[in-house]
């Protein structure tokens, strides 16, 4: 390995006050692991469209499917994981069941995401 290009701390001392500030901050493990779950939900493309499209509108698995061009079992598959995750729910209306975000939380994390990348 070349290590003429690796970045790496030619320093030896420690900077305490640093150290401290984050070190007092840093979020519990148990916190960080759910964290590392919601993001990993966001790691898949279907998901993503869906996630998008319910920013914009309320829809059935139908309209879902129809606007993916994928079968309703596998739109109900992703749902499901969204559901879970707490990122998608849903209401009745008679034999319809609509999905919408859960919260605008989660239409906040995907406009910064397609901020970031759009940079």
């Amino acid at each position: 390995m070349d290590n003429k290009n690796t970045e790496i701390c030619s320093c030896y001392s420690i900077h305490e006050d640093a150290l401290k500030h984050v070190k007092n901050d840093l979020p519990k493990e148990e916190i960080l692991f759910q964290l590392a779950d919601f993001f990993k939900i966001f790691g898949d493309s279907t998901r993503l469209k869906i996630l998008y499209a319910l920013s914009i509108e309320e829809m059935c698995v139908c309209d879902i499917s129809n606007l993916l061009n994928m079968s309703q079992s596998a739109i109900s598959h992703q749902l499901k994981t969204l559901r879970q995750s707490k990122l998608v729910k849903f209401r009745r209306d008679g034999k319809v069941v609509y999905y919408s975000l859960d919260d605008d939380h989660i239409r906040s994390v995907l406009k910064q995401g397609f901020d970031h990348v759009m940079e």
